[in-house]
């Protein structure tokens, strides 16, 4: 039973590699938002061409996010990872030189075929990596870690929208790619999937990727043909994963009622985060007036509310088992939406915005940390780069298709600019929407989680950290009698 200790030198560079380079990905999620509407103004792009900025990276990293996993199992998972820290560099460079909205959607769209690769590799490696009795502890920590990088995007993203320009947002990358590659190529450990066999499923992934992106153009162009050809393909991707030997998505994961249930919950309040957060940081600048680095300061109690309280509720969550807080929390991060319709025009921040962001902080505190620790303990270990990029695939879809369909849910004009009222009559009714959705969350929970999932995924330890997660999720690995990898290959 080896591995790398966390609390050795090389545990911590492994901890510190994998924390930058996920970490990447993670803030491209959440950093561009506060961007898009002086993005907006220097390249002249309507509703649709922000909501393609955005779902560009998207729409390709919930697609290929199962590949991702798949061909780090199947080649190298550091072999993989370290790939995606180069190609997201280049692609990020791409962006920081797009002179046109096109151009920018395209390079936002290989940024997303890159995150594919680094997001499910740098758990993988985790799971892989360090010995057995600090495998959670590893995982949690750096789940905290990653959604501090999260979290803080806003706040980055305004500021270096008013220091220097909104093409910084994405030139950033650059050297955080470049550590990722030099500590990484010296530091991580080879691991492979020993039961990896035959060729690999290029069908299943042109299918996923065609319908997902299908599906995404028909609700943001609002052409219900190519939103129903996607659904179409989609469920084709189904039967043909049901069908091919080695399929990227193997459909068994899914007898377990605890995955599936927790991948469903997943679904409901990502979908709602993806929706309302989207449009707070446009309410907040187009509506209500704030400058860029103001709106992304908006979002700042977000990070200290994670920072005090994430490590306490994965601890909680170890101790009384995970259906009460994922039920109580969707919830609670309902309740923080219910409290945006108090969001308006002339409105002061500490009595109309604070307040609701803090509720909805502390929704998300309670529910992150049992979620992303119960969907994974069903799935085999040997399975760890498939299963993360399952329940990625899911959280990120969910996000994808809700901003796709925010035209259609708060009825505005895809194809013009929205702002003024508007704006906040369309995010009061996201806001409602979001609501409904996570209570639905809550009420999947409950009837599909059990208390006792966690009980063997280790010991509930004080210092375990929250594994909060804005844009993706990921989760501490059941304590268990690990199924062999192959040795390690330097």
């Amino acid at each position: 039973m080896g591995g790398l200790r966390l609390d050795s030198a090389a545990g911590r560079w492994v901890l510190l590699t994998t924390v930058l380079g996920s970490g990447m990905a993670f803030l491209d999620g959440t950093v561009v938002t506060v961007a898009l509407p002086t993005i907006g103004r220097d390249l002249d792009a309507s509703f649709a061409g922000l909501s393609w900025i955005s779902n560009g990276y998207l729409v390709t990293l919930a697609s290929l996010i199962l590949v991702g996993g798949s061909v780090g199992d199947r080649l190298g998972r550091k072999r993989v990872y370290l790939a995606g820290a180069v190609a997201f560099a280049l692609a990020s460079l791409l962006c920081g030189l797009a002179p046109n909205v096109g151009t920018l959607v395209g390079a936002r769209m290989l940024q997303g075929v890159a995150g594919a690769f680094l997001v499910p590799g740098s758990l993988a490696l985790l799971q892989t990596t360090f010995h057995p009795d600090d495998r959670a502890r590893a995982i949690g920590t750096w789940s905290g870690l990653a959604g501090i990088t999260t979290a803080l995007g806003p706040f980055l993203g305004g500021w270096l929208v008013e220091a220097a320009s909104w093409r910084w947002v994405f030139l950033l990358n650059l050297p955080l790619a470049a550590i990722v590659v030099l500590v990484g190529q010296r530091h991580l450990l080879e691991s492979r999937d020993p039961t990896v066999t035959g060729r690999p499923d290029l069908l299943g992934a042109v299918l996923g990727a065609a319908g997902l992106a299908a599906s995404t153009y028909g609700l943001i162009e609002e052409d219900v043909v190519i939103g129903l050809l996607g659904v179409a393909v989609l469920a084709a991707f189904v039967l043909v994963e049901a069908r091919v030997a080695h399929p990227m998505l193997p459909l068994g994961i899914f007898r377990s009622r605890q995955f599936s249930g927790a991948n469903g919950v997943t679904f409901a309040v990502y979908a709602a985060l993806g929706a309302v957060l989207f449009l707070l940081s446009l309410v907040l600048q187009q509506a209500l007036g704030y400058s860029p680095l103001a709106a992304g300061s908006a979002t700042v109690p977000l990070t200290v509310v994670m920072l005090i309280f994430s490590s306490r509720s994965g601890a909680l969550a170890q101790r009384i088992g995970p259906r009460i807080p994922m039920t109580v929390g969707p919830a609670v991060i309902a309740l923080g939406m219910v409290l945006m319709l108090r969001i308006d025009v002339g409105g002061s921040y500490l009595t109309q915005v604070l307040p609701a962001l803090l509720v909805f902080a502390t929704g998300l505190v309670i529910t992150v940390a049992p979620l992303t620790s119960t969907v994974l303990a069903a799935a085999d270990e040997r399975h760890a780069g498939v299963a993360s990029g399952v329940n990625n695939a899911v959280s990120r879809a969910a996000g994808l298709l809700a901003v796709a369909g925010l035209p259609l849910m708060a009825g505005f004009d895809a194809s013009s600019e929205v702002g003024g009222e508007a704006l906040i009559d369309g995010f009061h009714r996201a806001a409602l929407l979001g609501a409904a959705l996570t209570l639905v969350g809550a009420a999947l929970a409950w009837l599909t989680i059990r208390s006792d999932v966690l009980e063997a995924a280790g010991p509930a330890e004080d210092d375990l950290e929250g594994c909060f997660h804005c844009a993706v999720t990921h989760t501490p690995t059941p304590h268990r009698e690990p199924e062999p990898i192959g040795r390690p290959v330097e």
